[in-house]
């Protein structure tokens, strides 16, 4: 039967709940408890809810399973029992939302069951469950979807409870060490904190333009100047970049400011965190994604950003004195790199790294002294002004973690912006802008100060074996839905 008829049906079995009086959305239920606490009080009464998975009628007696969150439970209806409601049975469908109470017992086959002696339809479903998602399309569906996803796919909840329990461990973990949880602004009059594109709105009332945040950087770093000495935020930020299995326009990111620590407290305590909550989910340091086994036991691997590049291009960076020079050596090396709207020495070198380098980590690894040029909001690192006090994790080609010691020279930090911003003018596309408010902040003085993002959707997806991280959020950014598929 096609879906408009199985939907004409269940309209007609609604018009005809309404015609015996029934209210087909009440208001109100009685709920003593949720199913698996009802499957262990054999012998006594029960009232249970949720939605009908299973209808199956046999003339005088009907079997069907109700499920909750909790679990699953059968029903036992009998016209015995029920002489005056039973054949109102008729009118329920998979899908249905049901209360129904009566005494737990256990049939002959050790299925636990309600032998129904009263019952009450709380919401009526006037669309069939598909019995299972198949194919391209139906993944974005899927996506879509996510409320029929969740009632079908169990997995898919396994993963969303997973995210949650990581978020808890990060949020527990960092109050433990003294952070405190605050929240700055998601509307922002300059963006800042990152190299990305932003998102643009205008508010009304103040008839000014506004920037969606790409970061929560400056705002927190603005609390150190102010006092605070630990600090931490888990929200969303939202970049207008393409989207892909590593990226979203609109992701969580948790990122916390450390007054008087440097990059190497950072890896520390960062390596602390993550090897305790992979223990934590997986109950092991080790555990398999996409086929590889992955090791997150601390201490974790640290590799130099130049050996790194060396080892899989061939091109030592610390010979190459200049953009040009750099540009040649590639060519050289037959190394072909989308280069458009990519300008200056960070940004080549940042290219160059994301195409021959960062594909091939496999097992956690620090990654650390990129160059200066590539961390606008980074110390230099002491001895070698060349690189900057920084680190990423890597892991499986993902960037899991962006930490530094932060540069807190006002003077130096205007410097680079202004660099940033000369190089917009001959054509970068994805570059930082001068915020003149958080200079004035760092002339008042900010201690030396290590700060930490780390993407709470990628960590989700390695953490839960997932391949891309729209299976991590709960609904992720898709193009708009076509008419056609709006109709259905």
């Amino acid at each position: 039967m096609a879906l408009d008829d199985l939907k004409k049906e269940r309209l007609k079995k609604l018009e005809n709940i309404k015609n015996l009086g029934v209210d087909p959305y009440p208001a109100t239920t009685k709920r003593n408890q949720v199913i698996a606490q009802a499957r262990e009080t054999l012998g006594k009464d029960a009232a249970v809810t949720g939605r009908i998975r299973s209808l199956r009628l046999h003339g005088k007696i009907t079997f069907a399973d109700v499920e909750d969150e909790s679990g699953r439970i059968q029903l036992f209806f009998s016209q015995t029992e029920l002489p005056d409601k039973y054949d109102f049975l008729a009118n329920l469908d998979l899908g249905d939302f049901l209360q129904a109470e009566g005494e737990v017992f256990q049939t002959q086959a050790g299925e636990k069951t309600v032998r129904v002696k009263n019952y009450q339809l709380l919401a009526k479903s006037l669309r069939p469950l598909p019995s299972v998602w198949y194919g391209l399309e139906d993944v974005e569906e899927r996506y879509r979807q996510r409320y029929v996803d969740l009632i079908i796919n169990p997995e898919v909840k396994k993963v969303m409870d997973t995210r949650h329990k990581i978020v808890r461990f990060i949020r527990s973990f960092l109050e433990d060490k003294g952070f405190v949880e605050v929240e700055t602004p998601i509307l922002q009059p300059i963006y800042g904190g990152a190299t990305a594109k932003p998102f643009i709105t205008k508010h009304n009332a103040l008839d000014t333009n506004l920037y969606v945040r790409i970061s929560d950087e400056l705002y927190l770093k603005r609390l150190i100047v102010g006092g605070y000495e630990k600090v931490f935020e888990i929200g969303k930020d939202f970049r207008n970049e393409g989207i892909d299995r590593q990226h979203s326009p609109e992701f969580t990111q948790m990122e916390f400011y450390w007054a008087y620590a440097d990059y190497e407290d950072l890896m520390r305590l960062g390596e602390e965190m993550i090897s305790k909550l992979v223990k934590e989910i997986h109950g092991s340091y080790k555990f398999k994604y996409e086929g590889m086994e992955l090791n997150f036991a601390a201490p974790f691997k640290r590799i130099g950003f130049n050996e790194l590049i060396k080892t899989h291009s061939g091109i030592d960076l610390e010979k190459v004195s200049s953009e040009e020079e750099l540009l040649k050596d590639i060519k050289g090396k037959g190394i072909k790199l989308d280069l458009k709207g990519v300008v200056g020495m960070g940004p080549l070198i940042d290219e160059l790294y994301k195409k021959v380098a960062r594909p091939t980590v496999q097992q956690p690894i620090f990654l650390i002294d990129y160059p200066y040029e590539m961390k606008p909001l980074s110390k230099r690192k002491e001895g070698d002004s060349r690189k900057s006090a920084s680190f990423q994790l890597l892991v499986m080609g993902y960037e899991l973690v962006n930490a530094y010691s932060e540069l807190n020279d006002p003077q130096e930090q205007e410097t680079r912006w202004r660099e940033e911003m000369n190089l917009a003018k001959k054509g970068l596309e994805e570059h930082q802008v001068l915020d003149e408010d958080y200079i004035r902040a760092l002339e008042y003085g900010m201690p030396p100060t290590a700060g930490f993002g780390l993407g709470i959707d990628r960590l989700t997806a390695v953490l839960t074996g997932q391949h891309t991280v729209k299976d991590v959020i709960l609904f992720p950014t898709l193009k708009p839905e076509s008419k056609k598929n709006k109709a259905r």
